[in-house]
């Protein structure tokens, strides 16, 4: 009898420590999934993160990389949204301005940002004093854009210069996501090809994704061999490169004031609706 009581004891202990020990796992994987879920944004005030990588990709610009508080905190920025980017110009006066990670929630431990720096640009002069080790201060999540997986067959998109940083961001997120079928089409203008950015990662969308993933170039002024599109985006390029106008399809704008203008009188003309459309 006091044989088998001391087995029983045994047993008990044993199933009273494993389920301690699930209930503590459970526990780390509850708390590890709410503290990223909510991500390190805050709305309403500005939090500042650390620079850790500068990257120069081109005389003008340059991929700035972010610390997060810890190797697995996530940003938090919902698809297609941005954040407010706080500094001071060449003048010592405060500027806020927005932009839009190249990263996703995927992408844990930092964020990303892919900057143009314009000569008179305020926070570009921000940007290019920033060196690794300093701080800048950001607020988020910004925006109007929203997305759920599946909401349209097909995205069109309209870039340019820098506008191109939102479109990459969902095209990132839809094609990375396995239970998301959308298709994107984007023409993406600029000056010159060295003012492309991010050709290297669009390209490599472009061949991971050949089915679903299309990219036309414009430029303005193209190099002598050259087989993309030459000078502005015209009708006949959307009507060649976007899907057509129908009720489950979407083409997102952004680029600089003209050519966001003359992208909405083109798109007009054509038959988009206005719900059709959406400008970031």
């Amino acid at each position: 009898m006091d044989l088998e009581f001391l087995q029983s004891m045994d047993i008990q202990i044993l199933v009273g420590v494993a389920v301690a020990a699930l209930a503590i796992v459970v526990g780390a994987v509850y708390l590890f999934a709410s503290t990223k879920s909510r991500g390190c944004l805050d709305p309403e005030n500005f939090k500042e993160f650390k620079l850790v990588k500068r990257q120069q990709l081109s005389h003008n610009v340059a991929k700035f990389t972010f610390e997060l508080p810890t190797p697995t905190s996530v940003l938090g920025l919902p698809i297609g949204q941005h954040i407010s980017c706080r500094g001071k110009d060449s003048q010592g006066e405060e500027v806020i301005k927005p932009y839009t990670p190249t990263t996703l929630d995927s992408d844990v431990g930092y964020f990303e940002l892919v900057i143009k720096m314009y000569p008179q640009g305020r926070m570009s002069h921000h940007f290019r004093e920033l060196r690794v080790g300093d701080y800048l201060a950001v607020k988020g999540p910004k925006g109007r854009f929203r997305y759920q997986p599946g909401e349209v067959r097909a995205f069109g998109m309209i870039a340019g210069g820098s506008g191109i940083t939102p479109m990459f961001q969902v095209a990132r997120a839809i094609l990375e996501n396995p239970k998301d079928t959308t298709n994107i089409h984007l023409i993406y203008a600029n000056v010159t090809y060295e003012d492309i950015l991010l050709k290297e990662e669009l390209d490599s969308l472009a061949a991971k994704y050949p089915g679903r993933f299309k990219v036309y170039y414009v430029l303005n002024q193209p190099p002598e061999v050259w087989d993309g599109g030459v000078g502005f985006v015209s009708k006949e390029m959307i009507q060649t490169h976007c899907p057509a106008p129908a009720p489950d399809i979407r083409v997102l704008r952004c680029g600089p004031p003209p050519m966001n203008k003359a992208m909405t009188g083109h798109l007009d003309a054509l038959g988009y609706s206005p719900d059709m459309q959406f400008q970031f």
